[in-house]
């Protein structure tokens, strides 16, 4: 029976993320939540209704302990660092990151005092706001705060993205825009190339490339990369002082991620950014099921609220004041800030609605950025946090 139990909930863990992909693709008003968030809800409703076997708090230990190592290369290998516009893209990610450890260091000394392991949620909003959900995993993966106050650290973001949206389409782009001018709108033949390329990438579904026999390769291809990469860091980590391993190995696995990324061979994997992005979704799964709101400290949920709400919107503030310094326009401006505080993925969207397709290379360039640097530094906001 307990083998049988095991097993179930192995399938759980591993199928429900295939069907919510699946649902979203379908229905349009899923879409719209996406997958991560409907996988919380799928999550919470199963650890707090108690309908699963105590079999499962074992797989709840193992399963974020093995996806976010294994996701952190396996999404790096798609970084592409672009020579074009490195001035640019230079003063987009010292504002946005300055910008971000200000605001978190403000609302921390504001709200994130009055919370349980505050520090470590700093670090952890730090990577959030840098480079999105990847950063955000793989930095609870090192400071292993509680799985309900990580949950709700999401469902709040994902309240706060919204009012950021809200903000942006309604008044923010046009004020920005005549405070600081538009920018050129005109793209360069290798933008155009990329651009477009960006966009088939988007409208097909990647998953349905791993049935073939070429994308069964390429994907056994980027695991045995992954693995090499793990076995590298996990071997230099566990040299490393008691209670340094961690933190030294996801920061290996970052760092060896992105230099994997200039290889000719892993450039060509470009299905390891899909099957990472899976794993984060079997994480979804297993750590909001970890998710107990009958031990939830309301008081403290609204100073996370406050901390996350000023972490964002000070940020924003910041970010704009800087750029406007630097004599940067508008909409290079507004699309960094969407790909570090809400990452990659949504730059498209904002890249439409301001309707400049060249703002689109932008946004993508310094959300890579944002990836490959967030772990540390919200290492180093934990770090810092620690000694206000």
């Amino acid at each position: 029976m307990v083998l049988l139990n095991y097993l179930l909930l192995i399938i759980f863990f591993l199928a429900t993320p295939a069907l919510v992909i699946a649902l979203c693709r379908r229905y349009a008003w899923l879409d719209k939540l996406g997958p991560i968030m409907v996988l919380y809800a799928i999550g919470i409703v199963a650890g707090n209704l108690r309908i699963m076997p105590e079999e499962i708090a074992l797989l709840q230990e193992l399963l974020p302990n093995i996806t976010i190592p294994l996701a952190i290369p396996m999404m790096l290998f798609g970084c592409r660092f672009s020579r074009h516009e490195a001035a640019l893209q230079l003063k987009l990610v010292i504002s946005g990151f300055l910008s971000v450890a200000v605001a978190v260091v403000v609302g921390y000394l504001l709200c994130g005092r009055h919370i349980g392991q505050g520090t470590e949620v700093g670090g952890i909003i730090t990577g959030m706001y840098t480079g999105g959900t990847l950063n955000a995993a793989a930095l609870q993966a090192i400071f292993r705060i509680p799985g309900e106050q990580y949950v709700l650290i999401n469902s709040y973001d994902i309240l706060i993205s919204f009012l950021y949206f809200v903000f942006l389409f309604s008044i923010g782009i046009r004020l920005f825009r005549r405070l600081f001018g538009e920018g050129k709108k005109q793209l360069s033949e290798h933008e155009r190339r990329e651009l477009e390329a960006q966009i088939a990438t988007a409208k097909q579904n990647p998953y349905s490339r791993l049935r073939t026999r070429e994308g069964a390769k390429q994907a056994l291809r980027a695991v045995l990369a992954t693995l090499l990469i793990a076995a590298i860091s996990g071997g230099v980590a566990i040299l490393m002082p008691e209670g340094w391993f961690m933190v030294i190995f996801i920061l290996l696995l970052t760092t060896l991620g992105v230099a994997s990324s200039f290889l000719k061979p892993i450039q060509r994997l470009d299905l390891s950014y899909d099957l990472g992005m899976y794993l984060i979704y079997i994480f979804s799964l297993a750590i909001a099921s970890m998710a107990d709101f009958s031990r939830l400290d309301l008081a403290g949920g609204i100073n996370q609220l406050g901390f996350m709400l000023v972490a964002v919107f000070l940020s924003l503030a910041l970010h704009a004041l800087f750029c406007r310094l630097w004599r940067v326009d508008a909409d290079s401006m507004v699309i960094s800030s969407v790909a570090f505080i809400n990452s990659p993925p949504f730059v498209p969207m904002v890249s439409a609605a301001m309707n400049n397709k060249r703002a689109l290379v932008t946004g993508l360039g310094a959300g890579i950025v944002g990836y490959a640097a967030g772990n540390h530094l919200g290492v180093l906001m934990a770090e810092l946090l620690r000694h206000l």
